[in-house]
């Protein structure tokens, strides 16, 4: 099968690799879709090591192939795989929590991913979940990880009310999907970003504000527009300027949703106004992925039209794409998501 495999940093070539094989529990996926994620950039640019060389967590496809041990799916089979696996035995996949499962099952880690023609998932039953008819696999892919992490995050981890005033720094694929889904919770969102495009396509996917950051001090912009402060910030690029924009834009009690990793500058630490935000009641929230019993609401959602992740997708292209992809992402070049159909 073809895939796009990570040789070394910054080296990224299609080539031929073994079909792989699926266990008594597995299922093997014929990859239909694949969204390229800044994820994968931080394998590609060296933040994280090369654990996988065929990377991909953002996928969907037609099952292929079970094994024996499947029992709720069969051959034909429209289905997506939320990124965060887990195998149901861990504390915290028994409380419910299978985000954070210490297996730690994510495609593209620890199996080959996406970026592959096919993939074998393990523990399928637990892994895979049907495909709604009425959603493409475009459409799907755009779920991603970006879509369901800021969907968990804006939700369910700094609970978004209808009114609050949610400022979102960065505008890629994260950062647009918080602000759909703030934006269709009723909040008044204002989105931060550098590229004139990103904003544009802010607004379009529910942004009442936008601010470009390189030509205006954006905290006093933020404070500005929300009469002081907003009540939610969202940092969904995690560089060091956007985490402490996020937090500064904050009212007294608000809440700062924390998305984006950081890159190997910041090396995973950043410094943080502490005393600010202990006199001021702020509070610093992270998140990560979707739990398994949530991703059906989810799909209900974009399969009804009330959230529209396929509004993000900027292009559909070739798996030889992906690294020049990559190179625009270094350059904070990209509007939108793309997700790769073609894997001749």
């Amino acid at each position: 099968m073809k895939a796009l495999v990570i040789e070394d940093v910054k080296k990224a070539v299609v080539k031929d690799v073994p079909v792989p094989e699926i266990e008594k529990d597995g299922i093997l996926i014929k990859t239909m879709a694949n969204g390229v994620c800044r994820s994968d950039w931080h394998v590609w640019v060296g933040d994280h090591g090369i654990v996988q060389p065929v990377i991909g967590h953002e996928f969907c496809g037609i099952v292929e192939e079970v094994g024996p041990d499947v029992k709720n799916f069969k051959r034909g089979d429209r289905v997506i795989v939320p990124f965060s696996g887990s195998d149901g035995t861990c504390p915290h996949c028994i409380a419910g929590n299978t985000h954070l499962c210490d297996s730690f099952i994510v495609p593209g880690t620890a199996y080959q991913g996406g970026y592959g023609e096919y993939v074998a998932v393990p523990k399928g039953d637990r892994n895979v979940m049907h495909l709604p008819e009425g959603l493409s696999f475009k459409d799907a892919a755009a779920l991603g990880c970006r879509f369901m992490t800021a969907y968990h995050g804006v939700v369910d981890r700094v609970h978004v009310l209808p009114g609050e005033k949610v400022v979102v720094y960065g505008c890629g694929g994260i950062g647009l999907s918080a602000i759909h889904i703030a934006s269709s919770m009723g909040a008044t969102v204002i989105g931060v970003d550098i590229n004139d495009n990103n904003l544009e396509l802010a607004k379009k996917l529910g942004a009442d504000y936008v601010i470009n950051s390189r030509n205006t001090n954006a905290v006093e912009a933020v404070k500005e527009i929300t009469l002081g402060g907003a009540d939610v910030s969202v940092d969904a690029l995690g560089i060091t300027e956007t985490c402490l924009n996020g937090i500064n834009s904050l009212k007294k009690g608000g809440r700062h949703l924390q998305v984006g990793v950081t890159t190997k500058k910041e090396g995973g630490f950043i410094s943080i106004p502490v005393d600010d935000m202990v006199l001021s009641e702020k509070s610093f929230i992270t998140t990560l992925g979707i739990p398994a019993f949530r991703f059906n609401t989810l799909l209900d959602q974009v399969a009804k039209g009330k959230l529209q992740p396929g509004k993000m997708v900027t292009a559909e292209i070739k798996l030889s794409e992906v690294e020049g992809i990559f190179e625009d992402m270094s350059n904070f070049a990209t509007t939108g998501t793309f997700v790769v159909t073609d894997y001749s």
